[in-house]
C-alpha cells in the first residue's frame, strides 16, 4: 500500500517559551485527520537535497478531536536545519508536506495500572495529547504522575494546563525538575531524582512512559531496570532528538 502524503497549511504560530514555538497546521484535503493520542507525523522539509536530511518526525501535541488541524510544539536547536527553518522561514500560510500518523507510543487500552509519564522539553507533546484525550473522552484511570524536566522556569511547557488537571483529577500528580534554575522552589536537578524517590520499590502494576532527549531515556531505562529492578516490559519510550 503506497504511503499517503498530506499537504498542510500553517494557520497559526505562537511563542510558547523563548526557544519553543507552537504551530497549528490545517489539512484542507480532509475533514478529519485520524490519529491516536501519542502518535507522530514525519515531515519532508525543504532544508536539504537528500531525503535523510529533510525528514523530521514531530509528535502531535493536540488530542484527536475529529478535526483537520494538528498542533506541534517545536524547540529551536543550535545548528539544526529543521528548527532553523521553522523559526526563520515558516510563516502563517506556509505549506508543509508530511506523512503519517505513525507510532505505537499511545495510551494502553487498560488504564487500571499506575502510569508514570517522564519527559524533558518538547517530549511532553505526546503526553499532552494523551491527557487531553483522557479528559475529552472522560476515561477513568488508576493514577497518572507527570514528571517534566527542563533547564529554567521559562522553559516549562503547558504548565497552566497541567496545573488545571491537578485540580480536576485527584489521582493526577504533576512535578517539575529544573536543572539550572537556582531560585526554583521545586525539584532542582534532573527528572530521575523524582521517580527514583517516589517509586523506589518495584511494583508490577506500574508502567513508565519516557519521552525526550535520548540521554535522558538511556539513563532512565538503566535506572529503572538495572538499579531499581523493574521489568523491561514495564518501560515504554519514544526517542526525541
Amino acid at each position: 500500500m503506497p504511503v499517503k502524503w498530506y499537504d498542510g497549511t500553517v494557520i497559526r504560530i505562537e511563542d510558547q517559551t523563548p526557544t519553543t514555538k507552537r504551530f497549528w497546521v490545517e489539512i484542507p484535503e480532509v475533514d478529519t485527520f485520524d490519529f491516536k493520542a501519542g502518535q507522530f507525523v514525519t515531515m519532508d522539509l525543504p532544508v536539504h537535497e537528500k531525503r535523510l536530511h529533510r525528514w523530521r518526525s514531530y509528535s502531535i501535541a493536540n488530542a484527536p478531536e475529529g478535526g483537520n488541524v494538528l498542533e506541534f510544539c517545536i524547540v529551536l536547536l543550535e545548528g539544526g536545519l529543521a528548527t532553523r527553518y521553522f523559526f526563520e522561514e515558516v510563516k502563517v500560510g506556509t505549506h508543509l508536506r508530511f506523512k503519517g500518523p505513525d507510532g505505537t507510543f499511545t495510551l494502553p487500552e487498560n488504564l487500571d495500572r499506575e502510569m508514570i509519564l517522564v519527559c524533558t522539553g518538547t517530549g511532553i507533546a505526546p503526553f499532552r495529547s494523551m491527557l487531553l484525550d483522557l479528559r475529552n473522552r472522560k476515561l477513568p484511570f488508576n493514577s497518572i504522575h507527570l514528571i517534566f524536566g527542563t533547564r529554567y522556569r521559562d522553559g516549562i511547557l503547558y504548565r497552566e494546563e497541567f496545573e488545571a488537571f491537578k485540580k480536576e483529577w485527584p489521582n493526577f500528580k504533576y512535578d517539575i525538575a529544573l536543572s539550572r534554575d537556582s531560585d526554583w522552589a521545586g525539584y532542582k536537578g534532573y527528572v530521575h531524582q523524582i521517580y527514583q524517590e517516589k517509586y523506589a520499590e518495584p511494583d508490577p502494576n506500574r508502567h513508565f512512559f519516557l519521552c525526550g532527549w535520548s540521554n535522558m531515556i538511556d539513563d532512565a531505562v538503566a535506572n529503572l531496570i538495572v538499579r531499581m529492578g523493574y521489568d523491561k516490559s514495564q518501560i515504554h519510550y519514544e526517542l526525541y532528538g
